[in-house]
């Protein structure tokens, strides 16, 4: 892996040793020098006995790109086009560095020792669901029951599917029907339940599709766009924290696991954001499985002081974020938190508006350190 020869801090010295779960994030998905510093974060932590990684991805997806670095067959390029959603695969050489360098560092190392790759996202965007077909025909093949599933795919993955409730399938015969199947599915996969990796794929598969079908559900109630937009962002991060708990549960015997994603998916605080107009507010997944895992959980929060690719200029000394420019010539990890103003110096762009999350004291009071960015890097080094 290509390091970035900042890390004179010891990671170690911001997280317990009683810690499982070690949650960075990111204040925006729009640059990327937060994916680079987390490749060097988890080379690191490798080292220390951390065993695997979860990315803000999805999870059936990134069954996939586990199997690539685990040695399996496949070339690269088609790992990141197909084993990555939300483009995270193909316009992010980060996540390209980070999958190649852990299937050389698994090529030589016994099972135990082997680093595993989790995407821990939900199948969905906020605006669009794919239909649940495949997952629940996977868990059938599987138990190789004869049972038929053909439904109109394009019908329930369109974007007015979960943006007009008058045009969702989710409280439909067919899904009525298709949620009856899915859930005999599941008693039945229970009864045979097994250790091999077989057994949790059909399971996995399942309880994505059956969480599919719910949120679809849910697209179909006639409420205020706001509420929608609440139920739902509260819909995929519930899922969210659901697929950590089960990673962590898999993990629990081979060593801890980083997570990497969106600051407000990670924070033990509410998480909210403007969105078509709204003010939505939901409980991220860390503020879900921080009180499950207690101590074991440690996040880290990501901030970043400027990025000109993005048109984040420099931030006034009086905020939070410029309290930390002056503290760090590139990058660093601090748990003494400023004190200062929220930035609002964030230029005319709407996308940078709405993308880019800045420092907070909520926020702070959500994390137990922070990892500041000077100067935020382009899509390539």
């Amino acid at each position: 892996m290509l390091r970035l020869n900042h890390m004179s801090q010891d990671i170690r010295e911001f997280i317990s040793p009683f810690t499982e779960l070690l949650g960075f994030g990111e204040p925006t998905h729009l640059e990327h020098a937060h994916s680079w510093v987390r490749n060097e974060l988890f080379e690191q932590l490798a080292g220390l006995g951390f065993r695997s990684i979860a990315l803000e991805s999805c999870r059936i997806r990134g069954l996939g790109v586990n199997d690539y670095v685990h040695g399996g067959p496949g070339d690269l390029d088609t790992v990141m086009k197909e084993g990555f959603s939300h483009t995270f695969g193909e316009n992010w050489p980060a996540n390209r560095e980070l999958v190649q360098w852990m299937r050389e560092y698994n090529a030589d190392k016994a099972p135990e020792e082997r680093l595993s790759f989790y995407g821990f996202d939900f199948q969905t965007e906020t605006a669009s669901a794919p239909s649940p077909r495949p997952y629940l025909e996977h868990a059938r093949d599987y138990l190789g029951e004869d049972v038929d599933l053909t439904i109109d795919d394009e019908k329930w993955g369109r974007d007015e599917a979960i943006l007009y409730s008058e045009q969702s399938p989710g409280q439909s015969e067919e899904a009525v029907r298709l949620r009856e199947v899915g859930v005999g599915l599941l008693k039945r996969l229970h009864e045979r339940r097994s250790t091999d990796e077989a057994w949790y794929r059909a399971e996995t598969h399942l309880t994505a599709g059956l969480s599919l079908l719910r949120y679809h559900r849910e697209a179909a109630e006639p409420n205020p766009l706001g509420v929608r937009l609440n139920r739902l962002c509260q819909m995929r991060d519930g899922v969210m924290a659901r697929n950590l708990l089960e990673i962590r549960r898999a993990e629990a015997a081979k060593g801890p696991t980083f997570v990497f994603a969106h600051n407000a998916h990670l924070q033990r605080t509410n998480s909210s954001m403007e969105m078509a107009g709204e003010r939505v507010e939901w409980f991220s997944a860390g503020a879900l499985v921080a009180p499950i895992l207690g101590d074991t959980y440690t996040v880290i929060g990501g901030t970043l002081g400027r990025n000109d690719s993005i048109g984040l200029g420099e931030p006034d000394k009086a905020t939070l974020e410029g309290q930390l420019q002056s503290r760090f010539t590139t990058w660093g990890v601090t748990n003494d938190k400023p004190a200062g103003a929220s930035r609002t110096d964030t230029g005319a762009d709407p996308m940078l508006k709405m993308a880019y999350f800045p420092l907070d004291q909520h926020l702070m009071d959500g994390v137990d350190a922070l990892l500041h960015i000077r100067v935020g890097r382009p899509a390539t080094r």
